[in-house]
């Protein structure tokens, strides 16, 4: 086994370095050029956002507290997060993101908040979703 073994390698070996020796005639020649003084096309700042995701109170007591809380907040979502957001230039926030995304499906946020589907997050504890935010 081992003998076989050897003589395999040591074949390989050879076929390998006999191709290349053959394409060494063969030459690439691959080029760069910076045209440093060229401000080249303009891309948006939309394509630079950020996700949130449900880890922990990330979303739940995180970013959203619902209409009703005595937390200051805009349609539910806390003011302070808002403006730390703004102060960090976040162009855009995408939910859901990371893992969640997996097992979302925008049909079970719509309509009133009593009628949306629960859903078990799985990938975070099997925490039970309500679809409230």
């Amino acid at each position: 086994m081992r003998k076989s073994l050897y003589v395999s390698l040591v074949f390989l070996f050879q076929v390998s370095f006999i191709a290349s020796a053959q394409n060494a005639d063969l030459v690439t020649v691959n080029q760069l050029v910076v045209i440093a003084n060229h401000s080249g096309p303009v891309i948006s700042k939309d394509i630079y956002g950020h996700f949130s995701e449900h880890l922990g109170r990330c979303i739940y007591e995180g970013l959203w507290v619902g209409t009703d809380s005595k937390i200051p907040n805009t349609y539910g979502i806390r003011n302070d997060v808002l403006f730390a957001l703004r102060e960090i230039r976040v162009p855009n926030l995408r939910w859901p993101g990371g893992c969640f995304a997996d097992t979302y499906h925008w049909r079970d946020w719509i309509g009133p908040q009593e009628k949306r589907a629960s859903i078990v997050n799985t990938h975070w504890g099997g925490v039970t979703e309500d679809n409230s935010f």
